[in-house]
């Protein structure tokens, strides 16, 4: 008796090619709008602090204000301590 993993019905292999193309070729679209929209956003996100940098806010200051808020806040006072303690470790301030 023949494995049944091997025997393979004429004209299905095709069809089931076919599906994982189109399977890939969608997924591959997806990904590619996806780029698209995350260059438009990474674009409007250069707007908006081009427009802070106009009215004379600082750049650098506001992303660093962005970064911080994503931190948790134990991890930002972490992250704050060790820093202190580096920067009295070296002198700073």
């Amino acid at each position: 008796m023949p494995d049944t993993a091997q025997i393979s019905i004429p004209g299905t292999e095709r069809k089931e090619n076919r599906a994982a193309d189109d399977r890939l070729r969608l997924l591959i679209e997806r990904v590619e709008r996806l780029e698209d929209e995350k260059k438009g956003i990474s674009d409007d996100i250069r707007d908006v602090y081009n427009e802070a940098k106009a009215v004379g806010y600082d750049v650098k200051a506001m992303r660093q204000i962005v970064r911080i808020r994503k931190q948790k806040p134990d991890d930002r006072r972490e992250a704050e301590m060790i820093l202190d303690t580096y920067k009295n470790a070296l002198g700073i301030d």
